[in-house]
Parts: C-alpha cells; sequence; structure tokens
C-alpha cells in the first residue's frame, strides 16, 4: 500500500496540485488524502479510485502503479541532475584515478 501511496502523491505533485485541492476534487477530507499518500490500508478502495480521478482524469489504477503517466516521466525527468557543460580535458585528467 505504501507504493500506491507514494504514486498517488507523486502524481499529485506532477500535476501542480495541492493535497487539499486534489481532496475537495475527490469529495474527500484532507486528513483521508493524507492516510490515502502514506498508504494507510484501512481505507476503502472506492476512496483510492476516487483520488486517482480528481488528480487525472481517466486514469487507471493499472497505470498509476506501472507510472506510465507522462507528468510523472516529466517530474522525473526534472529531478534529475544535469550538468551545464561538459569537462575539460584537464578536468577529466584530474578526475582519472
Amino acid at each position: 500500500m505504501s507504493l500506491l501511496g507514494q504514486r498517488l502523491a507523486r502524481l499529485r505533485i506532477a500535476r501542480h496540485m495541492t493535497q487539499a485541492e486534489a481532496a475537495v476534487r475527490a469529495g474527500l477530507s484532507r486528513n483521508t488524502a493524507y492516510r490515502l499518500e502514506k498508504g494507510d490500508a484501512g481505507l476503502a478502495i472506492g476512496q483510492v479510485l476516487r483520488y486517482i480521478d480528481a488528480i487525472a482524469p481517466a486514469t487507471s489504477l493499472l497505470e498509476l502503479l506501472q507510472a506510465e503517466d507522462p507528468a510523472l516521466a516529466a517530474l522525473e525527468a526534472g529531478e534529475q541532475r544535469k550538468r551545464t557543460r561538459g569537462l575539460s580535458k584537464e578536468e577529466l585528467t584530474k578526475l582519472d584515478f
């Protein structure tokens, strides 16, 4: 359940939505949204599905678990570190052990 909660939180963040906004759209309390994102196993599957639909309409539970949403891919790409320039030959020789 914690994997599902992590994916829900990342999808919400990728869609630039606050937890409160997602909860209102899903018809849930903010506390329930918090519990969903923390992976609380005591919640009904219907609440999970409503929350997914509020964050990313037309996204299925399977697609969420497989992390196929384009917003998730964009979030991951933005989180990766990127070099702004290549290393010079001098810098490369300093790093060569």
